[in-house]
């Protein structure tokens, strides 16, 4: 277990998303977040709910994201 809890430990300021197959690797957390949170609010049907499965996880704090099962 970790001394310290995941969510208190410093986010890196790059992450990595992949949704509908696209790899993307982005520096700025923030601006990745914006892009999903978009697509949301532009989008409908099945790319709609890929794109909620990143942003979620996005909120989350993880610096791999994918709306893939694992």
């Amino acid at each position: 277990m970790l001394a310290i809890p995941e969510l208190a430990m410093p986010r890196t300021r790059k992450v990595t998303t992949v949704c509908n197959g696209r790899r993307e690797v982005w520096t700025d957390y923030e601006e990745a977040k914006a892009y999903f949170l978009e697509m949301i609010m532009t989008t409908e049907g099945e790319e709609r709910k890929r794109a909620e499965c990143v942003y979620i996880q996005l909120l989350h704090g993880l610096d791999k994201c994918s709306d893939e099962d694992e």
